[in-house]
């Protein structure tokens, strides 16, 4: 059982707020993303009789929900998958028309998205996906594909798109810098073609619009921590202006839409998210400290490891989101955990709570990392912590979830994929 700041047993996420009920059970949340793609029944289970065969599958959920999870069966000798779409969906609940919304989630198929359309979807909701799939994969939204609730469209939201929706959550644009600057122009085009798309759509069916924008906003603040009305210190031709700036446009085409055209608007600036379905390979702290202490090898850390940053887990900031769009604030509002580390500091707490989960799942002497440093990359921020004072009084909304608490979940969650040789 997790504990949240307050020392209180994390239950469920989401709140009743603003006419909205977001409430989720944890135990069923965790069932969709503790899950293993596929079951072996050939290596593992030689001895074992069905039964056996479903307890060991259902210890990725730690021994619940296993009626809903994947039936597909792992070949070892010839290394391939044989997938079945035979598993149960969750139990959603059962809304009258009249409450339940029509959402489409750009990016749902990303790593925040996919856990805002979990949760969407079993709050009853109507869901459409939209995902051109670059940084994004099907795998993270794969278990909920032919659910009469749900549609997943590869689409890039740079061209014209047309639906029915009540919101819209525009999530789409890559997020890690080794992504954003792989494509610069690619990039910049996401977020202002995109979100001129996004918001076109918006006018046309009256939605309410929601952008995720980022802390990247604020650039290599020279306040701390950053509000809201601070504009920022940001290089507009570096290497992360790409994202920095076409998330700066984004806003600014958001509030044009907004004024100009009475677009029902709202502004998220996340900052830095971590989380299951987080990329292992995209260049970001969080998953490169755990993946490293995972395999055993040093933690890299740029620069002298004295610039610091704040984190918070994902289930916090998907509570933000959605209290943010059905309430009735139009202005930016930060959300992140103000409970900051510098670098060096967050790379020892990973590569102990690695050690201590190795430890507790019987990993005789698991081996500590070193930490090693390379030379800082250009442009990046020496602080990062945001003001989460508009959050609190007008959403009612603060972190749940503690840094440390988020990290073994994590760990755990990248612990079972490579045990279960996806990753």
């Amino acid at each position: 059982m997790s504990k949240d700041k307050e020392g209180k047993d994390i239950v469920t996420v989401g709140a009743l707020k603003f006419g909205f009920d977001s409430r989720v059970a944890i135990d069923t949340l965790r069932s969709l993303y503790l899950r293993p793609h596929y079951v072996s029944t050939v290596a593992d289970f030689e001895n074992e009789t069905p039964k056996e065969q479903e307890e060991f599958h259902s210890l990725f959920v730690r021994g619940s929900a296993t009626d809903y999870q994947s039936k597909s069966i792992f070949h070892p000798n010839d290394n391939s998958i044989s997938y079945t779409t035979l598993s149960r969906f969750p139990p959603v609940k059962l809304l009258p028309p009249a409450n339940r919304k029509r959402v489409l989630v750009t990016g749902g198929a990303g790593f925040v998205g996919s856990h805002l359309v979990d949760r969407l979807m079993l709050l009853g909701h109507e869901v459409t996906v939209l995902d051109n799939f670059f940084t994004g994969s099907k795998t993270t939204v794969s278990h909920w594909v032919g659910h009469p609730n749900f549609e997943m469209i590869r689409h890039d939201v740079i061209e014209p798109f047309m639906i029915e929706c009540d919101q819209i959550y525009h999530l789409a644009c890559p997020a890690s810098p080794p992504h954003y600057q792989f494509n610069a122009v690619k990039t910049i085009k996401t977020s202002f073609m995109g979100t001129l798309n996004m918001l076109g759509l918006a006018k046309r069916t009256k939605a309410r619009f929601l952008i995720t924008s980022t802390s990247e906003v604020y650039g290599d603040p020279e306040v701390h921590p950053q509000p809201e009305d601070y504009w920022g210190h940001v290089n507009p031709i570096g290497p992360r202006a790409c994202y920095d700036e076409g998330k700066r446009v984004a806003e600014t085409l958001t509030y044009g839409f907004h004024r100009q055209d009475g677009v029902d608007v709202r502004v998220a600036r996340i900052f830095n998210t971590f989380g299951p379905r987080m990329n292992p390979y995209d260049g970001r702290v969080v998953s490169n400290f755990i993946i490293q202490a995972l395999k055993g090898e040093d933690i890299t850390v740029y620069g002298d490891g004295k610039q610091t940053r704040s984190f918070q887990y994902v289930h916090d900031l998907v509570d933000g989101l959605i209290y943010l769009m059905n309430s009735d604030e139009t202005r930016p509002v930060n959300i992140g955990n103000g409970d900051e580390f510098t670098i060096q500091q967050f790379a020892e707490l990973v590569r102990d709570l690695v050690v201590k989960v190795q430890q507790e799942d019987g990993v005789e002497n698991p081996r500590r990392s070193d930490i090693k440093y390379e030379p800082m990359p250009p442009d990046d921020p020496q602080m990062r912590r945001p003001d989460t004072t508009r959050a609190k009084e007008v959403l009612g909304w603060q972190p749940r979830w503690t840094v440390k608490m988020g990290i073994e979940e994590m760990v755990r969650y990248y612990k079972a994929k490579m045990a279960e040789g996806s990753m």
